[in-house]
């Protein structure tokens, strides 16, 4: 009966954020059965980073559907906003300067606002706001309602690490983007 192995290495992070119904702590490779605190806060703060990119690169993998900036993406190479197309295909038409910038500012994000802190949560950045959204806002005052938005958030990110994994297969493999993708078109 698993209720009697209270001193489980296996039940070290049953009471960790994250750890939902109705699957419980979820370690199915036995990663964290040492029980190891630093390394388990290590594998979660790369969790919340990588469900949060994730939920970015979802949301723009479906936005470029619906809106695209007016304008010029490139004025030198005279390529617009509305020349580049979705999904896969944009990596091959977007210029590599484009690219480095892009990658300037994740840098600059990830190691200027999004400092790790020992001190902290896994997650939690000091300059970073509410949830890790940079607005200027202390931390949450309510222990309960910042408990259910961090639950909320892991579940999203890892939502949200399926969604673009299976986008970009499916973009990759079949060509689809957008309401074709999601069985609404053509």
């Amino acid at each position: 009966d698993w209720a009697n192995y209270t001193e489980s290495p296996l039940r070290a992070f049953e009471n960790e954020l994250g750890v939902q119904a109705p699957v419980g702590y979820f370690d199915p490779m036995g990663m964290s059965k040492d029980g190891d605190l630093k390394t388990f806060r290590r594998r979660r703060e790369a969790e919340l980073k990588n469900g949060r990119v994730a939920m970015f690169a979802t949301m723009g993998f479906i936005t470029p559907e619906y809106f695209r900036f007016p304008g010029y993406l490139s004025p030198a190479k005279e390529l617009k906003f509305s020349d580049v197309p979705n999904g896969l295909a944009a990596f091959s038409k977007v210029p590599l300067t484009g690219w480095i910038q892009i990658l300037i500012f994740c840098g600059m994000v990830d190691f200027g606002l999004y400092r790790a802190d020992d001190s902290r949560d896994p997650g939690d950045y000091e300059n970073a706001g509410i949830l890790g959204v940079p607005n200027a806002s202390g931390p949450m005052s309510d222990v309960e309602g910042r408990k259910r938005k961090l639950n909320s958030e892991l579940a999203n990110g890892r939502l949200a690490m399926v969604a673009i994994t299976g986008m970009l297969f499916q973009n990759g493999m079949f060509g689809t983007t957008g309401p074709a993708m999601w069985g609404f078109g053509a």
